[in-house]
């Protein structure tokens, strides 16, 4: 099975195309930091190219580059994200469009170029979408553009799911907690500013949110993508899969 991954420069891309790697999958590494998907598709021996998910040019490009390169493609995780805090009250119209330009009408393009592909190949596969557990629920302060974009991805992954059903590909998404990424790392800085607090600090508040006690992993993150790639899900689609430990629980 072949499956391309965006974002996967970093964080649970990288570990969800080391883990896909693992389990045998063939992986297009992809990320718009083209040396980041050149590191990582080293590591694994695999195919890497740059991908804006922005872009339907580059998506474009980068699956005709993927499947020349590892044969047709059977998985998509669209995993590319950005992330800032601001407060509502002084939210700028470009913090507002970066983030639904990236995190939702990248995922929109990335499953609906990868979608056409499929039916038009008559060939079955299966789509992750990564959301966020603030797309359960909108009680986080200083993050009302990623919420939206977030709630706006499993709501996409449902349609996306219920139209894409009869051609036999599969829409699942994940929504992840407090995740030990490079981009929590920038986050922990962000929200200790605004909440007069180090950064120590934060993370203490967000092992305390998190029943299991512990801040999650990107690992964590990838084996439930991995899951919902492979046969042992071949019935689930349409699913918004939290992995957080138990923050924030419906």
């Amino acid at each position: 099975m072949s499956v391309l991954v965006t974002g996967a420069g970093s964080g649970i891309g990288k570990a969800a195309a080391h883990l896909l790697a693992e389990r045998d999958f063939k992986v297009a590494v992809t990320d718009l930091d083209e040396e980041a998907a050149q590191r990582v598709a080293a590591e694994l021996d695999s195919f890497s190219t740059v991908l804006n998910v922005t872009s339907r040019q580059s998506i474009r490009e980068a699956m005709d580059e993927a499947e020349a390169a590892i044969g047709p493609l059977d998985g998509l995780v669209a995993n590319a994200g950005v992330s800032s805090f601001v407060s509502f009250l002084d939210m700028p119209d470009a913090d507002w469009h970066l983030m639904l330009d990236v995190n939702t009408t990248g995922v929109f393009y990335c499953g609906q170029e990868f979608a056409r592909r499929l039916v038009a190949a008559n060939r079955q596969g299966s789509i992750v979408n990564v959301a966020s557990m603030a797309a359960k629920q909108g009680r986080i302060p200083w993050l009302s553009h990623y919420v939206a974009s977030k709630f706006a991805v499993v709501g996409l992954t449902q349609s996306m799911a219920f139209e894409l059903a009869p051609h036999g590909i599969r829409v699942n998404s994940v929504c992840p907690g407090y995740v030990t990424t490079s981009m929590q790392r920038r986050e922990l800085v962000w929200e200790g500013k605004l909440r007069g607090m180090t950064p120590e600090e934060v993370f203490e508040l967000y092992v305390k949110d998190t029943p299991l006690g512990r801040i999650e992993t990107a690992e964590d993150v990838a084996r439930a993508i991995v899951f919902l790639l492979g046969p042992d899900s071949s019935f689930i689609t349409g699913e918004a899969l939290a992995v957080n430990g138990g923050a924030f629980m419906d």
